[in-house]
């Protein structure tokens, strides 16, 4: 079983009425809610809790790709890998990701995460994503019945790219090269790549066909995953490909504290901050084109494993600290409760990759450390045995190998 530490950089000190009076939270909220001093401070509050991350031993730090956000303040998840790449040791650095659409020309991504790769001495996770509706097609302004070709193409140019001995031309539709030379090449031979989704088949298509591992990245828990999360699997053995649960990654926000009344009191306004302060606009999120019509027709006949009211409450934070933990969009309480927790979630779900969430909305920052602290050593321990005589071929051998020698209890047969 493999842990990584994500979370969302959400600016922390949105007005309290925020969610309920911008329009959007993604691609027009006011930039001048954001003060850049405060914006510093949460910088160096994430990046101080990756580092304390990387010596507990969590197997990488996930970074994300989002534009115009409050959500996540990471247009350039890149150059957070930069400063990670050179101040920790252990962790692999997962870049979930790279929205490949967006760069033009896409060898740009090629090239970043080959230097990426060298700095920190083989330990990248290349994330590669379609991007969200708010990012490809609002913020930078990406028709959306191009966005899959787009993808496509520079996938395929990227992984050439770091694999070829010589120069070549690349004459794709969107994108013409008379010369790819990618310097400098990746230290590792093979980059793990990720694909995150949310469900449509052409992602699993592409996922299975390359034998990549699939992120279901969702905030929502395991009641309103479930369906996709089944349904990814019993489409992969349909067609015959590998089953490895080390190929899927789930993201689940973590409340961990010395007891379940402390964690409702440590946590309980962040939980809640975080949903309640991101309202995106519906014209943003559903722009025509953007998704297939096997992929829309997959999402309407999947089963509905919660109701429309819970779903609307639990978004504008209206739901109770255990009602979210009821519901499974986080996961909260003792290390020994949150241990059972993850258990259950993953052995159900066949997850191999766990995301967790330990900072969420405008928790302070002694928190998400203690929130690393109760984890790292009461609970990461104690799951390493979930999978652990399958081989790991998504996280990097370099990072699996410094966690091994550093944290005997990581040792697994990948």
């Amino acid at each position: 079983m493999k842990f990584h530490w994500f979370a969302q950089q959400y600016y922390t000190k949105l007005p309290d009425d925020y969610g309920s009076t911008v329009h959007s939270s993604w691609v027009t909220p006011p930039a001048s809610v954001a003060d850049p001093s405060q914006v510093h401070e949460d910088y160096h509050t994430y990046l101080r809790l990756m580092q304390q991350a990387d010596g507990l031993g969590w197997d990488s730090l996930l970074l994300n790709e989002h534009h115009q956000t409050s959500l996540a303040m990471t247009p350039s998840p890149n150059l957070i890998a930069a400063i990670l790449a050179g101040t920790t040791q252990n962790s692999a650095i997962a870049l979930c990701g790279n929205s490949l659409a967006l760069y033009n020309p896409p060898v740009r991504v090629a090239e970043e995460i080959a230097m990426l790769d060298t700095i920190s001495g083989g330990r990248i996770i290349a994330g590669m994503v379609f991007g969200t509706p708010m990012d490809t097609a609002f913020s930078y302004g990406v028709p959306p019945i191009e966005l899959r070709d787009r993808f496509h193409e520079a996938r395929d140019l990227i992984t050439r790219a770091w694999k070829s001995e010589e120069p070549f031309p690349f004459n794709g539709k969107y994108t013409k090269l008379r010369y790819v030379n990618t310097w400098p090449r990746p230290v590792q031979d093979e980059i793990p790549v990720w694909i995150p989704g949310s469900g449509s088949v052409e992602t699993w298509d592409v996922v299975n066909a390359f034998n990549y591992c699939y992120g279901y990245l969702s905030f929502s828990g395991k009641q309103s995953a479930e369906p996709i999360v089944k349904g990814f699997w019993d489409y992969t053995e349909q067609q015959g490909a590998d089953t490895n649960p080390n190929r899927m990654a789930f993201t689940q926000i973590i409340c961990c504290a010395d007891s379940d009344a402390e964690a409702e009191r440590l946590y309980g306004d962040a939980v809640k901050y975080f949903y309640r302060q991101n309202p995106t606009a519906l014209e943003f999120a559903t722009p025509p084109g953007y998704n297939s019509l096997p992929s829309i027709k997959a999402n309407l006949t999947r089963a509905r494993t919660m109701s429309n009211e819970e779903r609307m409450k639990a978004q504008n934070g209206e739901l109770s600290f255990w009602e979210y933990d009821e519901l499974g969009y986080i996961i909260a309480g003792t290390p020994e409760r949150v241990e059972q927790r993850v258990r259950d979630l993953v052995t159900d779900l066949r997850i191999g990759q766990l995301i967790t969430c330990m900072h969420v909305g405008n928790l302070p920052e002694e928190v998400a450390a203690m929130n690393n602290q109760l984890f790292g050593t009461q609970v990461i321990p104690k799951l390493r045995d979930i999978w652990a005589g399958l081989e790991d071929r998504w996280t990097p051998k370099v990072s699996q190998q410094r966690i091994a020698e550093r944290f005997p209890s990581a040792v697994t047969a990948g």
